[in-house]
């Protein structure tokens, strides 16, 4: 199968890569591009432990020296692609929590005491915050943005495809990345043409996104690369 990667670029080299083991063909589209933010401010702390919902928070704090002092708090990760990327960037105890939003902050609810207080390396834009779920818990949660995602502003090597009819899948990781795909084949003139490959979502959250387009969108078991990919067999 011909599949049309979205993700940014670096998770999507490594998607492509996934995909050329499985036997298929990646055609890659970044439509999102990490930026990261300057930091005007650091929580001041103290902190009992850290979170990150996004490995390209990791990759960002790696190169911010402020953090050493904190690389040594347990690091909770929303799954196995961000605690890899915590391990990369230097922070030494991480705790995979192999799931979504509400898994990672039963995760931290497990081991962190109320009152206590939590650092989140994040994004400017995120899915769900973690104060409002542990608030219960009394445990507090204090944001750092690192990045932004800038998004694309035109579809380049995939235009022609998706008009040709030869893109056959497309996967989708963020909500973020499924309504830029949405806002740029419409102001391209593909919505019809969009619809006719297979739109495979890592989350029901990515899928909803692609309902503006009429598109029936395929939800993975799991929100994880793996069970997005598993789906291209079914």
């Amino acid at each position: 199968m011909r599949v049309l990667v979205t993700r940014p670029e670096t998770d999507a080299a490594r998607t492509a890569a996934r995909l050329a083991e499985l036997g298929h063909e990646a055609v890659v589209e970044p439509l999102l591009t990490l930026e990261a933010k300057p930091i005007e401010r650091m929580p001041a702390g103290p902190f009992v432990a850290l979170a990150a919902t996004s490995a390209n928070a990791l990759r960002i704090a790696a190169r911010i020296k402020a953090l050493d002092p904190v690389r040594g708090l347990p690091l909770h990760a929303v799954g196995t692609h961000t605690a890899d990327a915590a391990h990369a960037a230097g922070f030494h105890t991480v705790v995979d929590a192999e799931g979504d939003a509400a898994a990672l902050a039963a995760s931290i609810a497990r081991v962190v005491q109320s009152p206590g207080r939590v650092l989140h390396l994040a994004g400017d834009v995120r899915a769900k915050e973690l104060a409002v779920l542990l608030a219960p818990r009394g445990i507090e949660v204090d944001v750092l943005e690192l990045y932004r995602m800038r998004p694309a502003e035109k579809l380049h090597i995939s235009a022609a495809l998706l008009g040709a009819g030869r893109i056959d899948a497309v996967l989708h990781f963020s909500p973020r990345s499924a309504a830029t795909f949405v806002g740029l084949v419409q102001r391209g003139g593909l919505t019809e043409m969009a619809r006719r490959p297979r739109h495979l979502c890592l989350s029901q959250a990515v899928a909803a996104e692609l309902m503006a387009i009429g598109v029936s969108a395929e939800i993975a078991a799991e929100p994880n690369e793996t069970a997005l990919l598993a789906l291209l067999n079914s």
